[in-house]
């Protein structure tokens, strides 16, 4: 949390620091307010900030957002085998999200051949919570990830009134296996794992950190296609 608590504030900082240096020789800079919402590999929620041109020598425009996705949390049955035990009583249920934070810039481009269309690109920040209960038996248990990720995408606003767009985003984000952690396990992508649970199923093996990855759908390749309004300031 400590590497995110210094991403979040050398973006707020770099924003903050080149609006007030471009304030003092231009007078029109702009900042927007943005919601979208359409698929993430999930249903998936994005409020955003942006400073619009903050370096005018620089057709960039720079954006900080929050999103939020409800995921596949991935398979229950190996979730509790890898990270509890080999018991399979009770009914599952199961429920997975992401909390995501990115910094993207915006650079303007004709690639949609619209009058205000961008390449978005930038690096992304997600806390993974996949959830799994298991009514009857007596189990109730997270697993969570923390990943580090760079996104790329394109994205075109139409103006729908002076101080109102309505914009349309496509892009994918990748983001690194990172630990998976559960109950009192846990699997790193070294291998170096916290008190591995063993596979019944194959000799009393313990699981691995491809074992814990494949049961658990933690972020990776996150296709996204959104749709929203940007309101400027």
């Amino acid at each position: 949390m400590n590497l995110l608590k210094s991403m979040l504030f050398l973006a707020f900082f770099s924003i903050s620091l080149f609006s007030f240096s471009q304030k003092a020789t231009n007078q029109d800079s702009q900042f927007a307010l943005g919601f979208f919402s359409g698929y993430n590999r999930g249903l998936g929620f994005n409020l955003n900030f942006t400073a619009l041109k903050p370096i005018e020598s620089l057709p960039l425009h720079f954006r900080f957002g929050i999103g939020y996705t409800s995921l596949n949390p991935g398979n229950s049955a190996d979730a509790r085998r890898i990270f509890i035990n080999n018991a399979t009583n009770g009914v599952p249920e199961e429920k997975g999200k992401s909390f995501d934070y990115r910094l993207d810039f915006m650079w303007k481009h004709d690639i949609l051949n619209l009058e205000e269309s961008y390449i978005v690109f930038g690096p992304r920040y997600s806390s993974f919570t996949a959830n799994f209960n298991y009514i009857g038996g007596n189990e109730d248990f997270d697993v969570t990830s923390k990943q580090f990720g760079l996104g790329i995408g394109a994205e075109t606003q139409f103006k729908i009134s002076e101080k109102f767009n309505l914009a349309a985003a496509i892009g994918l984000d990748y983001f690194f296996n990172n630990t998976l952690k559960g109950h009192d396990s846990s699997y790193s992508p070294d291998d170096d794992n916290v008190n591995p649970r063993d596979d019944n199923q194959n000799n009393n093996t313990q699981f691995t950190y491809s074992d814990a990855n494949k049961a658990i759908k933690q972020p990776s390749l996150m296709p996204r296609v959104l749709l929203g309004v940007v309101y400027k300031l």
